[in-house]
């Protein structure tokens, strides 16, 4: 007569049974629930955090990509030398025939969009109070492409008005305490040119548009002034500092640096937003791999608790085990149905963690909100973290790796108590029945 085939339906059956631990046999049970909830607040745990991590690097990505240009192409410094005096002194590069390089570049493939901008540093000042800016002089058509800066719902006042005054950050705003309407005044170093040296600009503009990209850091320190405007203001006139290009695919945006050196001739230079942030991705990235193993390491503890309760299990089942060895059950039958044992516990506590985690994961920015609540703020300071909010992002591939994890780790710590019940001896088990 053939054996029956491994992992038969009467294992099943028999390991189902075993879980089910009797009064007298409550220790068991007890081990089996600890498991059981170790496993799923573990699992819990690693998928919420691997959750919020992803969303905080998408979050973080959504904001630079949203609010500025995927990568720039500028020119490099110049050296010139005075002819009376011999001194050598470094000019920054200026973009002379900017329109046509623009058209240029946005010519090539994959480019979706170029826009001439210039760039300076001012101090702005309202209301006996002031703060370090960073005017960015572009056109309405470039600002209106930017979909962290006219969101409808978190901006104020009429983008199409740009032309008639500028458009500040809401930590400006708040700062300098303006409104649609007020005026604000922008002090710049480089001002005009006499014949005792160069005084500053200071000149006043209308806040026509107040606008939130999301960004602590950006939205305190950004000023948008019209092109035109910010030429004359910042003496740049016929010029542009940078050209700002979007790219089809800004995850892969590296692939475009050659082409637009070679399009934008000799003298230009490149900088995209992965050189601006690498350093902080690339931290986030390590962070990730670093939060995954500790938190794996707390999965593996709660595994472990299912080889103290297989222990126990088998101990209290060394008479059962006998008979069965009597009965004709090979070694490889017993300990497939003690390896099921644990396997339950881990399959069971993984499904309830994946449930858990995921319902934290799509709550957690409402979560945090309450415990902001709670504390006056201090669970969350946009102005450290720099984003306002705490977001997560689910991700089939985190949920995966984190279903891998438990079951392999549950799957591998049942071995041993599954070998040990298989190799008692049936005879020494019924010795004293």
């Amino acid at each position: 007569m053939s054996s029956p085939a491994p992992f038969s339906r009467y294992e099943f059956m028999i390991a189902w049974r075993y879980l089910r631990a009797r009064r007298a046999e409550g220790g068991v049970s007890v081990m089996t629930w600890i498991s059981l909830i170790g496993i799923a607040l573990g699992v819990m745990a690693l998928i919420a955090t691997l959750a919020v991590r992803a969303g905080f690097r998408a979050e973080f990505v959504d904001t630079i990509l949203g609010a500025n240009a995927h990568t720039t192409v500028y020119m490099a410094p110049q050296r010139v030398e005075n002819q009376l005096t011999e001194d050598v002194y470094v000019v920054p590069g200026r973009i002379q025939d900017y329109d046509a390089m623009a058209a240029k570049l946005s010519e090539l493939p994959g480019v979706e969009r170029t826009a001439p901008i210039v760039r300076g540093q001012v101090m702005a000042t309202a209301n006996d109070s002031s703060n370090v800016a960073e005017v960015f002089g572009v056109s309405l058509d470039a600002l209106k492409a930017m979909p962290r800066i006219v969101d409808p719902q978190t901006s104020q006042g009429n983008v199409e008005d740009f032309g008639k005054g500028v458009a500040i950050g809401a930590g400006i705003q708040r700062e300098l305490n303006l409104n649609i309407g007020d005026k604000i005044k922008l002090i710049a170093p480089e001002g005009a040119k006499t014949p005792v040296g160069t005084t500053p600009r200071v000149k006043s503009y209308e806040v026509v548009y107040v606008f939130s990209a999301g960004r602590y850091d950006i939205d305190r320190t950004r000023i948008y002034m019209p092109m035109a405007e910010a030429q004359n203001y910042f003496n740049r006139e016929n010029v542009a500092d940078e050209i700002e290009v979007f790219v089809s695919d800004p995850e892969k945006v590296d692939d475009w640096t050659l082409p637009l050196l070679q399009a934008a001739g000799d003298g230009a230079q490149v900088w995209n937003w992965r050189d601006a942030s690498g350093s902080f991705l690339a931290a986030l990235d390590m962070e990730d791999d670093v939060m995954f193993v500790i938190l794996s390491v707390l999965v593996l503890i709660a595994s472990m608790n299912i080889t103290s309760g297989l222990i126990m299990l088998v101990k209290n089942k060394g008479r059962d085990i006998g008979i069965l060895r009597t009965m004709g059950l090979t070694e490889g039958a017993v300990l497939r149905v003690f390896f099921l044992c644990g396997a339950f516990t881990g399959i069971i506590g993984t499904i309830a963690g994946v449930i858990l985690g995921v319902l934290l994961a799509l709550n957690v920015d409402s979560i945090m909100a309450a415990l902001n609540a709670l504390t006056n703020g201090g669970a969350w300071q946009p102005e450290v973290r720099g984003i306002y909010r705490l977001p997560a992002e689910l991700r089939a591939w985190d949920i995966f790796r984190a279903i891998g994890l438990s079951l392999a780790l549950s799957f591998i710590v049942t071995i041993f108590p599954a070998r040990r019940a298989a190799r008692m001896n049936p005879v020494e088990a019924l010795r004293y029945e």
